[in-house]
């Protein structure tokens, strides 16, 4: 009998969010997208605590609510980029050649740093990539989606649509490197092209390379 009263607890729905509850959590992720922002417009080394408290609308000490620090913003922030990457490599469809498919995770990545989504990577010796190495939520997220790509890379490799020559790690770096290419903003400055001609001109650079076919 205890069984089955224990099942039967186990099997009601789990409490809905108390209204303070879904606030704290709103205003969570809107400090999260205001800093993902500015981490794309001015990196982790220019951005301040007061811009985000200032930009989100809320005292810095109600910021300090949620995160302690300036890294651990930063690094919700990166964890929460890792996340949205894996939910569109998830969304790619598996049918996909290899390398069609990391075509596409380029071109969503460049699409994303145009519309100042995608936040910059730190520096080696930036305290942001200290707190990075410690966040479980962002490293687990970074080997899901190494593992994805580099398993995409080596199966484009052993059908010769990249180059079996090069490591697949040099590869896989080239193309996390589009994520802060300032070639995406060069272009744009001139105002020579839009967007969509941008990231093609650059995805052009990227798989086909420079010389001459």
């Amino acid at each position: 009998m205890a069984s089955t009263t224990s099942t039967r607890k186990s099997a009601l729905p789990s409490a809905k969010p108390s209204f303070k509850e879904q606030m704290l959590q709103a205003r969570a992720e809107a400090i999260i997208q205001s800093v993902n922002r500015l981490l794309a417009e001015k990196g982790f080394e220019a951005m301040t605590v007061d811009e985000v408290a200032a930009d989100v609308g809320i005292a810095k000490a109600s910021l300090y609510k949620h995160f302690p620090s300036k890294e651990d913003l930063a690094a919700a922030a990166m964890a929460s980029a890792m996340q949205s990457a894996l939910v569109f490599l998830d969304s790619i469809a598996q049918e996909d050649a290899p390398l069609d498919k990391l075509r596409a995770v380029v071109r969503w990545t460049m699409q994303r740093k145009l519309a100042g989504q995608m936040p910059s990577l730190p520096s080696q010796n930036s305290s942001l990539r200290t707190a990075l190495m410690a966040h479980k939520d962002y490293m687990d997220g970074l080997m899901r989606v190494s593992d994805k790509l580099g398993g995409w890379i080596e199966q484009a490799q052993a059908q010769g649509a990249l180059n079996a020559k090069l490591p697949a790690i040099a590869i896989l770096y080239t193309l996390y490197a589009r994520a802060c290419d300032p070639v995406l903003e060069f272009l744009q400055m001139t105002a020579l092209y839009d967007e969509s001609a941008i990231i093609d001109l650059v995805m052009s650079t990227c798989f086909e390379g420079l010389c001459s076919r």
